[in-house]
């Protein structure tokens, strides 16, 4: 009878990691759940993962979903990021911003590291507390309130700033103190 011991490669704790993550998993997860760099790459070869960028694969034959760019932008960050700017603005429906790149605020003691940041990222550091987060699509991004306040800081289009400001208030997801408050407001 074979014991399972706790460093034991598990493709059940691989699998249950990657779901909350839409497939996803990093290097270090699948470490911790028994998985060795060779053992990895035996499964790459064996076609059940698939190397995605340094760091972070996806299980071969889990279903497409609908953020999966954003979360292994997020899995890079080693899930420290937060989706903000101009990309919040767009996940919650705030304006008609259509980013050409993505927008992700990392801690502010990250902007001492030197990182290779992914084509088609633009990278902020401040430190966003939980109170001021939210998720969508299994990624972490701004609560609209910061979001409006990281644009303003940021001199996003005026346009896109009153129609967020305007949706904030149409939906409840800010009072009008609120936003009166926070005029000229900055990070």
């Amino acid at each position: 009878m074979q014991v399972n011991r706790p460093d034991a490669p598990s493709w059940s704790r691989i699998y249950e990691v990657a779901a909350g993550q839409g497939g996803y998993i990093t290097t270090q997860q699948a470490q911790e759940a028994g998985y060795s760099l060779p053992l990895l790459t035996h499964h790459v070869k064996q076609g059940r993962l698939q190397r995605v960028r340094r760091g972070v694969y996806r299980l071969t034959h889990y279903p497409a979903g609908e953020h999966e760019d954003l979360i292994v932008l997020w899995l890079w960050s080693e899930q420290a990021g937060v989706f903000s700017h101009e990309t919040a603005l767009l996940l919650h429906d705030l304006s008609d911003a259509l980013p050409a790149v993505y927008h992700l605020t990392l801690p502010a003691a990250w902007s001492h590291r030197r990182l290779r940041v992914p084509e088609g990222v633009r990278l902020y550091y401040a430190d966003v507390g939980e109170t001021e987060r939210t998720w969508v699509g299994g990624v972490p991004i701004t609560s609209p309130l910061r979001t409006l306040v990281d644009c303003m800081a940021a001199h996003v289009s005026p346009e896109f700033i009153h129609t967020a400001r305007r949706q904030l208030l149409r939906r409840g997801l800010a009072s009008a103190a609120e936003l009166k408050n926070m005029k000229g407001h900055s990070h």
